[in-house]
Formats: C-alpha cells, structure tokens, sequence
C-alpha cells in the first residue's frame, strides 16, 4: 500500500529521510490516532516502524510537546511485552496546500498481527484468550511499577508476534492524548475507545493503574466471548452502561468459559475500582489460578455486596378461642368427618338415605340464615369488585417520573454529562456554538433550561462553548515560524489565508511580519487571516536626482541598512547629485549590500590656448645669425 492512500489530507512526506536517518517504506496500518509505515534505520541497519500522528493532532503545539515529552519517557521501557520506543521527531506534510509539520515516533518493528486481526479472524480459542491477557498484565505490571499508564488497552494496541508473544503498544500516544483532553474537545469528551474504558475515565475522573486492569477486563472478556461487554448505538451510551449497568457473564456468551474465569472478570469489571485488582500482577495471578483448575479464593472472587435479608414469613396464630366447634377440633387434631356432637351409637340407627321425615325446625332455620349471609356476601363481593374494576379502567394513567434538569453552565463537557445522568436522564445530545461569555469547552445551558421540571424521558440538549463569536488577532503572531503563526489562528478559531511575502531588513527570512486584516483587529470567528511572511530582503530605492546627503541617509535607514559608496564623475548635472546606482531600483537585495551611488561634480575648465604671435611682432634676427 502506497502514501496514495492518504490522498487529499496531509501525510508524510516520504520523498526524503527522515531526521538523515530513516528510510521511510511503505503505509503498513492505520488507527484513529495514527498511520505506520514501515522504514529501516540507515545508520544501525535494522527494520523499524515509523508512526506518524494524525494531522489534526499534529496542529496542536500543546499535544506535540507533550507528545514528544512521554515519548521520551516511554523510551525508557525495556520490557519483552512492551514495544520499543527509538526516537521520534517531525516532518513536514507532503501536501503542498497544508503546511502542518507531522509529528512522528520510530519504534521497534513487530511483524505479526494484533488482537482485533485474531478476533475478527475469529482464531481465538480460551486458552489462547487467557495466555495474550496474561502477556498484556506482565506489561502492565512493568510499566505501573515504572510509573507509567497506558488509559488505551484495547486489543488494536496488542500485536501477536509469529512465536505467540505479545507486545503493547501505543503508550506514549495514550499518555499524550490524556494530558490533551482540554485542548481536544469532541463529543465524546473523554479520551479512550468507548468499549474498553474505565468508569472514572468515563465520569472524567482521573485515571491510575486500575484504570488499565479494568480496561484488560474487558479486552479479555471480548477475546472470550467474541464481543465488549458493553455496546451500544453511540460511544455516550457505552461510557454511560461502563458507569450505571453490569455486564452480563462471559459464560452466558460462551459456554465453553469456566465459573472460574466468570469470577475473575467479575472483579476485574468492578465498578468501583477499589473493588477491583489493585495490580496487574494480582490480577495475574488469579487470571493463572483460574485457567490451572485451582479454586476461587478471596484474591480470585469479587467483592460482593451482601443481600439483604428475606422478609420474615408471619405465622397465623389461632386466637385463644375458637369461632366454631369445627376449629375447635381442627386446632385439637381431630377430625372434621364426624359429628363429635352427636356420637352415633349402638342404641340410635344411622340415618335411613331415603327417610322423607321431616329436620329440625331450629336447623332449617339456621340453613337459611347462612345461606342469606352467603348471598349478601357475593353480592357485596360483585359490587366490589365491579367498582375497582370500573375505576381501574376508566382511571387516568400515573403521571411520568420527572425530574429537574441540573444548572450546568460554566461546568465542563464532561461534569455537565455526569451531572445531567446522576439526575435521572439519558445521556444528553451535544451540541456547539460560540459563546463571548462562556469559555471555549465548557457548558453554555441545556435544552429544556436548568431548573426545569420535566419528564426523564425527554431528551437533553447539552450546549458547549465554542468560544467568543469574534476574537482580536494577536500581536506575538509576528516573529513566529508561518506554520507556528497558523497554528495560534486555529488554536483560536481562525483560518490560516494565504501567505504574503514581506521584505524586511531586521526580520529573518521564514518569520510572520504581519497579517491581513492587521494584528490587532477583531474579526469574527472562523475568519480567513492571510499571513505576511518575511522574505529576509529589502527593495532598493530610486536614488537617481537626489542629493547625496539624501541618498546616503536612505540607504542607511533601519527599513533597509544598505551600505552606501560614493564615486564622483564629472556631469553637466547640479555638483553632488547622484546621476546612477551599481543596483538598479526596484531590485531586492539582502540587507548591508553595497550599492555605489555615481555623484556629479563639475568638469574640470579647458586650458586657456596660448596667443598665436603676429608677423609684425616676430623679432629681427641679429645680423650675421640668417
């Protein structure tokens, strides 16, 4: 694959070595923070890999020196699970309409395949899943113990080599772009790949060494299961399930997975972190008890909130006298069949079945009166019972759970998220504009207002400062390099316009001597600010027709500091006039060059010719001299 691919935005320039050092070969991969492309160091011989940032990363002076700053710091990794870092650096775009220096990192190449290749390939079996998870948690524990989190597990910074090995990746980018967070608002808000992130890196919070195991907890459930254990529509509702929802187990996913390894993701996947592993090497030590057979102890399970109690069953205790002789020999344990009152005996017959005699008056009527008593009952049961269920129908619907949409303004993206959910609603759409008293990244109101009672079900709109709606241009603009100068215009929510060369005699040849519309103006937001760059030259005057006193004092001015040099030629020209220049006008030349000024001065008067003597005056020569 050749640099072709990236046509139409910046890329790096791979006409030339980098840094006088660094072949730069063909694009071998691409991410959301960077592209690869393979190169060799000239000078040691050997094959690299050379990550170049993107570029809209790369127009952020912040995140280059920061970037530059971990990556030296995560040179200092030498672990065999951690890919080296060699040596970083900057190049300029290859594009000739963008002028953005990119910057780039050479590290140690790894020919194999990452996580995400494996996993799509679908090549995963447990037992490979629980072997790359431990190679990431001894890289984990090296770099924790050296003080350094990486915030971005997810399984494309996790390269496979041929041998099975495994190597992390990217730790100087993710530590980079963290400390950027402020400078790089997006909708999202939070720095990390929505699947795999930590719930304090969700709620904005700050991120350490735990951060990472839960990120591992979720790369090693996707490699058991073939999924994250949170997905959704939008990366606002995967931050939001990470902060509110539990996961469901990895077994339910996958058969095949072990209770065993059920617990181990169930604390490495703990909400609150100090619920979860406090290490990379506790975690992996209960990872290698787990895939061994060995039992779930203490270090292996999670911690678990306890339950509370059933509620208590009531026992219906019989009152201390019975309602009816029947109760009374039920409660005694004897028997409802027979008639205790009236004992069959030997001297009284059983009842004929067929006798036609006549009952007691007295049980007649106590026959009757139950079964009035009964049918008053139903009645009153029916009457009941059609009531509630006529009320039920016909009863108007429970109103909505609402609630009161919290005051957010002049909190950050990320607070006024967090605030907005903790009140009861879904996450909040996001939406931008600029704002002259709201500062750039923070929120500006929600839609409904703030203080407004409304239904959780309703959908939020949460505004977020732009920044001013018109800016004044600044005056250390002038004196920096033009890409510096287009930098600061975008960091402002300018456009860089065109570049206008400038001659200058005190600013050097590359510096910004200006602006159009001019430094110190207010232009609204988003303007085009053309950029007046310094050629290093001046022009040179027309001297010719002025004294040379004048001509001297110009060419001396700071605005050009020429070196003047004076020759005198005889002219019909007014004496100490400049009649010619070595350098004629309009030329441009670099400051203190000579140029000799021809001054006119007065023709030397002609001999007076001697009188030609007259014959008459021609002395006689002496006699005897003819």
């Amino acid at each position: 694959m050749s640099a072709e691919f990236l046509r139409g935005q910046p890329t790096l320039n791979t006409d030339n070595v980098l840094n006088g050092r660094y072949e730069v070969g063909e694009l071998i991969g691409r991410g959301g923070m960077a592209d690869v492309y393979l190169g060799r160091d000239i000078r040691l011989g050997r094959t690299v890999a050379i990550k170049v940032l993107r570029p809209d990363l790369a127009r952020d002076p912040l995140f280059q020196s920061r970037f530059r700053r971990e990556a030296r710091a995560v040179a200092g990794l030498n672990h065999p699970s951690v890919v080296s870092v060699y040596d970083t650096g900057d190049q300029e775009s290859a594009s000739p309409r963008d002028d953005v220096r990119l910057p780039y990192i050479v590290m140690e190449y790894v020919p194999g395949r990452t996580l995400r290749d494996l996993l799509k390939a679908d090549e995963l079996t447990i037992e490979k899943s629980i072997d790359y998870s431990l190679g990431v948690l001894a890289a984990l524990d090296y770099s924790h113990r050296s003080g350094i989190v990486h915030r971005d597990i997810k399984p494309a910074n996790v390269m496979v080599t041929a041998d099975g090995g495994v190597k992390v990746m990217d730790f100087g980018i993710a530590r980079a772009m963290a400390d950027s967070a402020a400078t790089m608002t997006q909708t999202q808000a939070v720095v990390g790949t929505a699947q795999y992130l930590s719930p304090e890196q969700a709620r904005g919070e700050t991120v350490d060494a735990r951060s990472d195991l839960y990120s591992t907890a979720c790369l090693l459930f996707e490699l058991l299961t073939g999924r994250p254990p949170f997905i959704g529509e939008s990366p606002v509702s995967v931050a939001y399930q990470h902060v509110r929802e539990q996961p469901v187990t990895a077994s339910s996913l996958n058969p095949e997975v072990p209770a065993a390894l059920d617990d181990v993701l169930k604390r490495g996947l703990a909400k609150d972190r100090d619920h979860r592993y406090q290490t990379a090497r506790e975690f992996r030590e209960a990872l290698l008890s787990a895939r061994d057979g060995g039992p779930v102890t203490a270090a292996t399970q999670a911690i678990s909130v306890p339950r509370p109690p059933e509620p208590a069953t009531v026992a219906m205790v019989p009152e201390d006298e019975p309602r009816t002789r029947a109760m009374a020999k039920v409660l005694a344990g004897g028997s409802l069949l027979a008639d205790d009152d009236h004992p069959r005996t030997e001297d009284r017959p059983a009842l004929d079945i067929g006798s036609t005699g006549d009952r007691d008056p007295q049980q007649k009527a106590r026959r009757r009166a139950w079964i009035t008593v009964f049918s008053i009952l139903v009645v009153l049961v029916l009457a009941v019972g059609g009531f509630v269920g006529w009320n039920m129908v016909n009863a108007e619907p429970p109103a909505p759970a609402t609630a009161a949409v919290p005051q957010v303004e002049g909190k950050s993206q990320t607070d006024a998220m967090n605030a907005i959910i903790s009140a009861g609603f879904q996450p909040p759409r996001i939406s931008e504009e600029y704002s002259d008293s709201v500062a750039e990244d923070l929120a500006i109101r929600t839609t409904p207002a703030g203080g407004a009672e409304v239904v959780k079900d309703e959908s939020i709109t949460l505004y977020i400062s732009k920044g001013p709606s018109s800016m004044t241009i600044p005056q250390d603009l002038v004196g920096m390099t033009e890409s510096g100068a287009r930098d600061e215009l975008r960091g402002l929510g300018l456009r860089g316009g065109a570049t206008i060369g400038g001659n200058s005699s005190t600013m050097e040849s590359g510096r910004v001597l200006g602006t159009d519309p001019a430094i110190g103006e207010t232009v609204p937001a988003d303007s085009e600010v053309d950029i007046v760059v310094s050629t290093g030259r001046v022009t040179v005057p027309n001297l010719e027709g002025m004294p040379w006193e004048e001509a001297q004092t110009k060419l001396l001015d700071p605005t050009l500091l020429l070196t003047p040099k004076r020759t005198e030629v005889e002219s019909d020209a007014a004496p100490g006039t400049v009649i010619a220049q070595s350098v004629p006008a309009g030329t441009d030349v670099a400051p203190r060059t000579t140029v000799v000024l021809s001054v006119a001065k007065a023709p030397a008067p002609e001999p007076t010719p001697a009188p030609t003597p007259s014959p008459s005056s021609t002395p006689a020569l002496a006699p005897g001299r003819r």
